[in-house]
C-alpha cells in the first residue's frame, strides 16, 4: 500500500535538492513516497522507525555503496518478493531530472541498475556529476582514532565529489592491485603479466594520489579557516606518493619511481601476502589548529566539531567549483552538540544552496529551524508530513 506524506514546494533559492523520493521494498518501506520542496528536510522519531534509512535512499543514487556501505541484498525489505528501487526527481543547475537505481536480486551481487531519465547509464560516475552527496553519520564519529583504511574511505568518498572519475581510477588500481597479488602468491613469475599490471597500478595509483593532493590544496584554505564554533582544521596526507607530487615531482617521474619499486618488490609482496606499498596504504592526518594539537588527542566533541567543519569546508568548495551544490545527509548530527554548534550549523544549512536532511529523534533540538525547514515525522516506517515551514 502506497503511503505519500506531501508538502508543497518552497520558494528557496536551492540549486540541489531531491523533489521527489519513492522506495520500493528498500528497507523497512514497502511503499514510501515523499513530495518536497527544496528547504532542508528534518525527519524525527523513536530510533527504529527509518529515518536513516530515507538517507540511506538517497544515498544510494550516487555512485558506491550508500552511506552503510551494505551490499545490495541487505537493503531488500524483509519479506519482499524480489529485490528494491529507489527513484527521484532531483533540481540540479537549474533542470529537473529523474533518477532511479534498484537491484532485482537476478544476478547476485554483481550490480545495480541505474537510469537517468529513463536511459540506462553506462557509467555510474554520472550520477555523482549529477548528484553530488555529503554524509555524515554517528559511525563516522570515530575517524580521527580508528585505522587509516576509515580515513582513506572518507578522503577518496570527498574526492570523488570534486573528481567523479576518482572512484573508477582506485577501483582499476585495486583491480591490478589484486591480479598482481594473486600472480605473485600462486608463484607464477609471468615478467610481462606482472609488468603490464604494475603499468597500470602505477598510471592509476599515480592518478589517485594525484587527485588527493589537489582536493586538499583547494579544501585546505577553508577547512583551517573554520566555521564559526566549528575549529579550524589542519589537513595533511601521509603517502610515499602524494609526498613525491607534493614536493613538486612530475606525475610521469613519479609513475615511473612507483612502478620500478612494485618491479623491486615483487618477492617481498609475495612473501608478506600483500602489497606492502602504494597509495592504498596512505593516510589522511587532521590537526585541530585552535588547539594545535592532531584531531586524535581532541575530546569527542572536538572531533564532532572538527569533522562537521570538514563536511561545512567541502560543501563550501564544491558550491564554488562546479554548476551543482551536494545534498548533505546528516545522521543524529545534532545530539551532542551544544546550543551554539547546533544553532550555527542550523544557519549555514538554512542559507546553503544544496538540500540537507537530517535525523533525530527529539524534535525540539531543531527548534531554531522553524520556519526555515520542512519536518516530517517518521514512526513504524511510516512517513507523515507536518504544516511545512516555508511556502510556495
Amino acid at each position: 500500500m502506497e503511503r505519500s506524506a506531501c508538502l508543497p514546494r518552497d520558494a528557496g533559492a536551492a540549486r540541489t535538492a531531491v523533489r521527489r523520493l519513492t522506495l520500493t521494498d528498500f528497507r523497512c518501506y514497502e511503499r514510501q513516497r515523499l513530495d518536497l520542496g527544496a528547504a532542508p528536510v528534518v525527519l524525527t522519531g523513536p530510533n527504529g522507525a527509518g529515518k536513516t534509512n530515507l538517507l540511506e535512499a538517497v544515498s544510494f543514487l550516487t555512485p558506491g555503496r550508500g552511506l552503510r556501505r551494505a551490499r545490495l541484498a541487505e537493503a531488500v525489505r524483509h519479506g519482499a518478493q524480489a529485490g528494491w528501487a529507489v527513484a527521484a526527481e532531483v533540481e540540479s543547475a537549474g533542470q529537473s531530472v529523474a533518477v532511479g537505481t534498484g537491484w532485482s536480486g537476478e544476478d547476485g551481487e554483481s550490480k545495480r541498475m541505474v537510469r537517468m531519465d529513463g536511459q540506462p547509464l553506462r557509467s555510474l560516475a554520472d550520477l555523482g556529476r549529477v548528484l553530488p552527496v555529503l554524509w555524515l553519520t554517528p559511525a563516522m564519529d570515530r575517524l580521527f582514532i580508528e585505522g587509516a583504511s576509515h580515513r582513506r574511505r572518507f578522503l577518496d568518498r570527498m574526492v570523488n565529489a570534486l573528481d567523479s572519475g576518482h572512484a573508477e581510477r582506485a577501483a582499476a588500481y585495486v583491480r591490478a592491485m589484486r591480479q598482481r597479488l594473486t600472480l605473485l602468491k600462486e608463484g607464477r613469475r609471468d615478467d610481462a603479466w606482472l609488468a603490464a599490471l604494475e603499468s597500470v597500478m602505477a598510471a592509476q595509483g599515480v592518478a589517485v594520489a594525484a587527485a588527493r593532493c589537489d582536493w586538499v590544496l583547494r579544501l585546505a584554505p577553508f577547512a583551517a579557516a573554520g566555521h564559526g564554533p566549528f575549529p579550524g582544521c589542519g589537513l595533511a596526507l601521509a603517502g610515499a606518493l602524494e609526498a613525491e607530487l607534493a614536493e613538486g615531482a612530475s606525475a610521469l617521474a613519479v609513475e615511473d619511481g612507483f612502478r620500478a619499486r612494485l618491479r623491486a618488490a615483487r618477492g617481498l609482496d609475495a612473501a608478506a601476502g600483500a602489497t606492502t606499498g602504494g597509495p592504498h596504504r596512505s593516510d589522511l592526518a587532521a590537526t585541530h589548529l585552535g588547539k594545535e594539537m592532531p584531531a586524535q588527542l581532541a575530546s569527542t566533541g572536538e572531533q564532532k566539531a572538527l569533522l562537521i567543519g570538514l563536511v561545512l569546508a567541502q560543501a563550501r568548495v564544491l558550491a564554488q567549483g562546479r554548476t551543482a551544490p551536494p545534498l548533505l545527509l546528516l545522521d543524529e548530527v545534532a545530539a551532542h552538540l551544544d546550543a551554539e554548534r547546533r544553532a550555527a550549523l542550523f544557519d549555514t544549512l538554512a542559507g546553503f544552496p544544496g538540500q540537507s536532511w537530517l535525523t533525530g529523534t527529539d524534535a525540539a533540538l531543531f527548534a531554531p529551524l522553524q520556519g526555515r525547514a520542512q519536518f516530517l515525522a517518521v514512526e513504524a516506517a511510516a512517513v507523515t508530513g507536518e504544516t511545512p515551514m516555508t511556502k510556495d
